[in-house]
């Protein structure tokens, strides 16, 4: 261990980052939890800033630059961190837009280690903290022919303000008039792998050599714009989205036999007796599979499409008046650019100074992280904040944690 890391560490008095160590640049912070030293701070990537994270193993004496997944935050002048739970450490930016200020770093979630088994490597995991619930994703599924494609379309054409697809992602190159971003995210293989890999894809199939799939960014996308992303995915895909952090209602939708359904495919008139054949027998395993426990919240009956129809709206909570029930999007917490960060019991005790004319302001400000819910590799969503009366005695007792390091 170098003369300079030496000297960083015995400088640390409980988590307070008070040094640096000689191959950083500009500020850090320093969480401490275990026998591991989580230094987040800020480094040079090329071109680009970012907020950068590397571990200190007390038991080895050894440096650790962790794999780091998730959308990563942009660099800033400086932070607070304050560690919750044992399993994520909430970020602070200062100087930052409102949007943008409350990130956490995931680094002992479930996520996390599940990520350390596949990869074999240390791992952490950033998601971006968001204020309130926001409306949750709705997955649909049914085997082929059930009627599903058409009571989503009624659904989107009725409350066109309320619901929202996500963009997927492909590896086949775009056709004609087809636009990156708006019919497809339209990227390499080894890129779009890679991400599977790292866990940031909800659900993902092989069609005839070419890979689709959907991102959690592309519906967290939907969900911050105020809207209810609609996912209509065939059951094994219901099943990975059951399998990730994303909080979503799944509803399947079953014909009211097994010979209505394949007399509405054979009505169709659109494929071949091969083809029928084909998706009856994948409607056998399907319908099999949609009766497996805990998988779906809903189970709908399409024996009369209007009244399923309706159903599904009561299900969702929808009647005439409600069009524009979420179209306000979730808001994130609004963090003045000077503060000083303590934590006690799930709620972090946020203090401002704000300068005037001959004096010098004081507010305080709770934001709760008791209900947060997600997270990586999507948003971590649930945030509460309120202000408090600064000369309150309420809070007497509250433990300072970190300090800006400037």
């Amino acid at each position: 261990m170098g003369e300079d890391q030496e000297t960083f560490l015995n400088g640390l008095q409980g988590i307070f980052p008070v040094g640096l160590d000689s191959e950083s640049r500009g500020y850090q912070t320093a969480t401490i939890l275990g026998e591991k030293i989580f230094v987040i701070g800020g480094s040079d990537e090329g071109s680009n800033l970012s907020i950068g994270i590397r571990i200190f193993d007390k038991s080895t004496g050894k440096w650790d630059v962790p794999t780091v997944l998730g959308i990563k935050p942009t660099a800033c002048k400086a932070h607070s961190a304050v560690l919750l739970n044992k399993e994520r450490i909430l970020i602070l930016k200062r100087n930052s837009t409102p949007d943008d200020c409350a990130w956490f770093l995931e680094v002992d979630t479930p996520f996390v280690r599940e990520q350390k088994k596949t990869l074999e490597t240390e791992v952490v995991a950033w998601s971006k903290g968001v204020k309130g619930e926001g409306p949750k994703p709705i997955v649909i599924s049914g085997p082929s022919g059930v009627g599903k494609g058409t009571l989503i379309s009624k659904l989107m054409k009725e409350y066109p303000s309320t619901f929202g697809f996500s963009v997927s992602h492909t590896t086949r190159a775009p056709r004609e008039k087809e636009k990156d971003g708006v019919h497809y995210h339209f990227t390499e293989r080894s890129v779009m792998e890679k991400a599977i890999q790292e866990g940031k894809f909800l659900e993902f199939a092989s069609v005839h050599g070419n890979l689709y799939g959907t991102s959690i960014e592309a519906v967290e996308v939907v969900t911050d714009a105020g809207k209810r992303c609609i996912l209509d995915i065939d059951v094994q895909g219901a099943r990975s989205v059951r399998a990730s952090s994303l909080e979503a209602i799944f509803i399947f939708i079953c014909p009211p036999s097994f010979e209505e359904l394949e007399q509405r495919l054979r009505a169709r008139g659109t494929e071949t007796e091969e083809q029928i054949q084909k998706r009856l027998r994948n409607a056998r395993v399907e319908l099999e599979q949609g009766k497996s426990p805990g998988l779906f919240d809903h189970i709908l009956i399409n024996d009369d499409l209007e009244a399923c129809y309706e159903n599904l709206k009561k299900l969702l909570g929808l009647d005439e008046s409600m069009e524009t029930l979420y179209q306000s999007s979730p808001k994130t917490l609004e963090l003045p650019i000077d503060h000083l960060v303590s934590e006690v019991d799930q709620k972090v005790l946020i203090e401002c100074e704000t300068p005037e004319i001959g004096k010098t302001s004081k507010s305080l400000f709770i934001l709760d992280v008791s209900s947060i819910k997600g997270g990586a590799p999507g948003r971590t969503r649930g945030l509460k904040s309120y202000a408090i009366d600064p000369f309150a005695d309420g809070f007497n007792g509250i433990k300072q944690l970190q300090n800006p390091v400037y």
